[in-house]
C-alpha cells in the first residue's frame, strides 16, 4: 500500500560546546533509528553545538565547528539512507539564526530558521538570534566551502518551507513555535503537511510536564496529522535541567512517550503510523477543509525519498498510550539528582560535601544525593557501559562495581555536622541517624573554637565584647553573633572538601552542596556567605512545602525512618543559645511568616507579577479570614525585608531551576538590588485603602444598629 512510515525522535545528552561529545551522541541516536526502522530522524535543539552556549553563540568559532560537525555527519555511512534533521546556528546574510539543517544522502534539503524567539525567563534568544520574519518565503543560502566539497552544492533553500517526499509531507517547528499563539504547525497542516517535527530545549520546572503533553494533543486534536516532538535531557552548562519527554502524536492520540528523567544519553523513540489515518481524519472535518481551501500554500522542496515502502500491509501501527506522570515528589527525587550527576561527572570531582544540619533543607540535599546514588546503581545492574565508566572516574577506582546505594554513597557523599554551644543534641542525632541509613562518610566538628576566636580578634580591635539578646544584648549583636557562626560553617565546609578525601587516601576534591529553599531565598532568610554559599544547591529553586512533601516521599519509598523526626521537629537555624538545652529559636519565629505564606507571596509577585499594592488586593480575596489591616501588615512587611534583603540574590548560590516563583537573579528573576525599602507611595496606598474598608465596614455596622 505504500501509507505506513516509521519515524525517530529522541533527547541527547549534550553538553555545551562539546561538539566531540555532541556528535558521537548524533551519530548513536541516528543508528539507532535506523536500527528501530526509521526513515527520517529527528534531534533535539542546537543539539550540534548545545543549548547552553550564551555569548559563545556571538563567537565565529560556534558556526565554524558546528559546521565541521556537519560536515562529519554528512560524510558518515551512518546517515545513508535516513532523512536526519539537526539543530545547530547558521550565519545568513550576516544575520545569525537558531536553524534545523535537515539533509539525506549527502545532500542539505533545507535550512529552516527558527521563527519565534524563547525570550522569557530563563531564555534569552533575542540576544543572540534573530527570528525569521519572511512568512512562505526561501532564500539561497551560500554553503561554505568544506561543506560544498561534500554535497556538491553551491546553495540551498533557507527560509519557510516544507518537504515533499514521494508519499508524505513534513513541516519543522522549532520549541518555542509550538507554545506561540499562531504556531505553525496550523498554516502547514491547512496546506496539507501530514508530519510535523519539533526540535526542543525545553527545561525541567515542577508540574510543567502537561502542558507540553496538552500542547501536542492539542495540535493533532485540531488539525489532524502526525507530530513528533523531541528535547534535549540533562544539564548542559548550567541552573536548568533539560527533561526529556520526547513524544509522537497522531490525530491527538500519545503513541510513543519518552522518559522525563534517565541517565542514558541517548534516547531514541519510534512509532510506526498510517498516513491514511492522518488523511481520513482530516478529510472528515468540513470546517478544517473550508479552511484548508483558502489556505496560501508553502514552498515545497521535493524530496526524491520515500518514508514508506510498497509492501507494508502486514506491518504493524503503533497503538495509542495513556501518559504516565510524576508527581511533585517524585520530580524533585529525579531531576535534581539526574542534574547533580551531570554536573558532577562533567565537572571531573571526587563527590560531594554537605553541610547537614539535622533540617529539612539540608536533609532533602542528602536524599537527592542517596536518590542519585540509586539511579547510578539501577543503570549500572542494566548494563550502561557510560554511566560505569563515569563512575569509575569519579571514584578513581577502575574495577569498582558498588554493592548498594548505600555503598556508593560513602565514597561520592561527605556530610559535615558543625556543632557549636547552641547547637542541639536532637539535632545532631537526627543529622547522624540519616547519614547512617543512606550511607555518606558523615564528620562531627565542633567549631567553637573557631567562633570564639573570630570575636576574639574583634574585642581585641575594638575592646567591646559583643552579646546575644538572651545575654543583654542588642539586635544588632545579636545578628552579628548569629552570621559569625554561619560563615565560619561555610570556610570550614570548603576546607573539608579541598581535603577530606586527601585524608582517606583518596584522589580529588568535593563540591560543596546549598542547601538553601527558594522560599529561604525569596525572604532573604539566610547569612550572606554561609552554607547556602555552595558550589552547587540542588533544592534551591524548591519551595519548603514541596521539600516537606519530598521528606514524607523519601521516608516511604526509600524506607528512611530517621526523616519521621527531621519532618516533626519545627525548622530553626539554631544559631541563638539553647534555652534549658532546648531549641528557642525557630525560622517562622525569625521571619515573621510562614512558609505557606511565603510560597503565596512568591507566586503573586513573579508569577502573577504583582507590586505591593496589587499584592494586597488579591490576598484580600485569598485570605477572608483576616482583617484588611493584618493582609496588609503582612504584604508590607514581605516587601520590606524582601527588598532589605535583594542584595543577596546577586550571590546567589547556582541552584537547579524547578519553581516558577525563583528570585534566581541571574537570568530568571532581574531586579533592583537596592530599594527604598520603605516604599513610602506604595505602602500609603495600601494603608489608604485599609481605612477604607475599616470605614465602610464600620458604616454597615451604624446602619445596623439603627
Amino acid at each position: 500500500m505504500g501509507r505506513k512510515v516509521t519515524l525517530a525522535t529522541c533527547s541527547l545528552n549534550q553538553w555545551a560546546l562539546d561538539f566531540e561529545g555532541n556528535l558521537h551522541r548524533i551519530l548513536q541516536s541516528i543508528e539507532i533509528a535506523k536500527a528501530k526502522g526509521a526513515r527520517y530522524r529527528l534531534g533535539p535543539e542546537l543539539e550540534i553545538c548545545g543549548y547552553g552556549c550564551s555569548d559563545h553563540f556571538f563567537e565565529p568559532d560556534t558556526i565554524l565547528h558546528s559546521f565541521q560537525v556537519l560536515a562529519e555527519l554528512l560524510e558518515s555511512h551512518i546517515t545513508r539512507d535516513i532523512i536526519c534533521d539537526v539543530g545547530m546556528p547558521v550565519l545568513h546574510k550576516n544575520v545569525r539564526y537558531n536553524c534545523r539543517v535537515i539533509f539525506l544522502n549527502k545532500k542539505i534539503l533545507l535550512i529552516r530558521p527558527k521563527m519565534v524567539m524563547a525570550n522569557a525567563g530563563n531564555y534569552r534568544e533575542l540576544r543572540w538570534f534573530t527570528p525569521w520574519n519572511k512568512s512562505r518565503v526561501i532564500e539561497d543560502h551560500f554553503l561554505p566551502r568544506t561543506i560544498q566539497k561534500i554535497t556538491g552544492q553551491d546553495t540551498v533553500p533557507f527560509g519557510d518551507a516544507v518537504l515533499a517526499t514521494k508519499d508524505t509531507c513534513l513541516g519543522s517547528e522549532i520549541c518555542e513555535e509550538l507554545w506561540a499563539p499562531n504556531s505553525p504547525h496550523i498554516d502547514m497542516g491547512l496546506d496539507g503537511v501530514e508530519i510535523f517535527t519539533n526540535g526542543s530545549g525545553s527545561h525541567h520546572e515542577l508540574r510543567k510536564a502537561h502542558l507540553r503533553v496538552d500542547l501536542v494533543k492539542s495540535t493533532t486534536t485540531k488539525n489532524g496529522g502526525i507530530y513528533l516532538l523531541c528535547n534535549l535531557r540533562g544539564c548542559d552548562s548550567d541552573r536548568l535541567y533539560f527533561d526529556g519527554c520526547s513524544m509522537i502524536s497522531i490525530n491527538g492520540d500519545i503513541v510513543a512517550q519518552g522518559a522525563q528523567f534517565s541517565l542514558e544519553n541517548v534516547e531514541v523513540l519510534t512509532a510506526t503510523l498510517d498516513l491514511e489515518d492522518v488523511r481520513s481524519y482530516r478529510a472528515h472535518t468540513s470546517s478544517r477543509c473550508i479552511s484548508a481551501s483558502r489556505n496560501p500554500p508553502f514552498h515545497r522542496v521535493h524530496v526524491d525519498f520515500s518514508l514508506s515502502s510498497f509492501d507494508d500491509v502486514y506491518t504493524l501501527t503503533s497503538e495509542p498510550i495513556q501518559w504516565k506522570y510524576h508527581n511533585p515528589a517524585e520530580e524533585i527525587s529525579l531531576g535534581p539528582a539526574c542534574w547533580l550527576w551531570d554536573y558532577l561527572r562533567r565537572s571531573k570531582q571526587g563527590g560531594f560535601l554537605l553541610p547537614l544540619s539535622g533540617g529539612v533543607d539540608s536533609s532533602a540535599v542528602a536524599c537527592i544525593v542517596y536518590s542519585m546514588c540509586r539511579l547510578v546503581c539501577q543503570a549500572v545492574d542494566a548494563g550502561n557501559e557510560e554511566v560505569l565508566h563515569d563512575m569509575r572516574q569519579i571514584v578513581g577506582d577502575a574495577f569498582y562495581v558498588p554493592r548498594t546505594p548505600q555503598d556508593l554513597c560513602s565514597r561520592l557523599l561527605t556530610t559535615c555536622y558543625m556543632a557549636t554551644e547552641n547547637s542541639s543534641y536532637e539535632t545532631k542525632e537526627r543529622a547522624r541517624t540519616l547519614s547512617e541509613q543512606i550511607g555518606s562518610h558523615h564528620l562531627t566538628p565542633c567549631i567553637d573554637a573557631a567562633v570564639k576566636a573570630v570575636i576574639g580578634i574583634f574585642t581585641m580591635v575594638t575592646g567591646k565584647v559583643p552579646q546575644f539578646r538572651v545575654h543583654g544584648g542588642s539586635g544588632q549583636e545579636n545578628l552579628a553573633l548569629q552570621n559569625i557562626q554561619a560563615r565560619i560553617r561555610m570556610v570550614i565546609a570548603y576546607l573539608f572538601a579541598q581535603l577530606s578525601l586527601w585524608t582517606r587516601g583518596m584522589p580529588g576534591s568535593l563540591l560543596v552542596l546549598g542547601s538553601a529553599n527558594v522560599d529561604e531565598s525569596l525572604r532573604g532568610y539566610l547569612t550572606k556567605y554561609d552554607c547556602s554559599s555552595a558550589d552547587i544547591n540542588p533544592i534551591g529553586g524548591i519551595s519548603k512545602t514541596d521539600l516537606r512533601g519530598f521528606i514524607q516521599y523519601c521516608m516511604d519509598s526509600f524506607q528512611l525512618t530517621a526523616l519521621t523526626s527531621i519532618l516533626s521537629a519545627p525548622p530553626t537555624a539554631e544559631l541563638e543559645p539553647l534555652t534549658d538545652g532546648q531549641v528557642s529559636q525557630t525560622d517562622e519565629d525569625d521571619m515573621g511568616m510562614t512558609y505557606d505564606e511565603l510560597s503565596v507571596f512568591g507566586k503573586l509577585r513573579k508569577v502573577v507579577k504583582t507590586g505591593p499594592y496589587s499584592m494586597f488586593c488579591k490576598l484580600l480575596l485569598m485570605w477572608r479570614e483576616i482583617s484588611p489591616r493584618q493582609v496588609g501588615e503582612k504584604v508590607k512587611h514581605f516587601f520590606r525585608m524582601y527588598s532589605i534583603n535583594r542584595h543577596k540574590m546577586t550571590t546567589l548560590t547556582p541552584a537547579y531551576h524547578a519553581e516558577s516563583y525563583s528570585p534566581d537573579d541571574n537570568r530568571f528573576d532581574l531586579r533592583p538590588f537596592l530599594y527604598n525599602a520603605a516604599w513610602t507611595w506604595q505602602f500609603r496606598c495600601i494603608d489608604e485603602q485599609v481605612s477604607h474598608l475599616e470605614d465602610c465596614k464600620k458604616g454597615a455596622l451604624c446602619e445596623e444598629v439603627d
